[in-house]
C-alpha cells in the first residue's frame, strides 16, 4: 500500500461552503473503507490536504475525481505519491 498526498486548492469559496457537507461525507466513507488516512484544511484558507492509501496513482485519481469539491469545481487537485517516515522516539 502506498500513500498519496492530495492538495485541494481553493477555486471558489462559495461553492466550497455549499458542498462541504457532501465532501466530508465522501471522505468519511473512504476513511471507513481504509482509503483515506487523514485530511484537514489549511488554516490560511488555501485549501485542504487529504492523505490517501492506495496501490496506484490511478486509484487515487479515480477517487479524487468523484469528490464533490472537484465535481462541482469548488477545488482543483494535485496528487503526489508520498513516502511517510515515522521515526521511533
Amino acid at each position: 500500500m502506498k500513500y498519496f498526498s492530495v492538495f485541494l486548492p481553493m477555486l471558489n469559496s462559495e461553492k466550497s461552503d455549499r458542498f462541504q457537507t457532501q465532501h466530508l461525507e465522501f471522505l468519511r466513507k473512504l476513511k471507513l473503507e481504509g482509503r483515506v488516512y487523514a485530511h484537514g484544511q489549511f488554516v490560511d484558507g488555501a485549501g485542504e490536504l487529504v492523505i490517501y492509501q492506495a496501490d496506484s496513482y490511478k486509484q487515487v485519481e479515480s477517487c479524487v475525481k468523484r469528490d464533490p469539491y472537484v465535481v462541482e469545481q469548488a477545488r482543483d487537485y494535485e496528487i503526489h505519491e508520498w513516502e511517510m517516515v515515522i521515526e521511533n522516539q
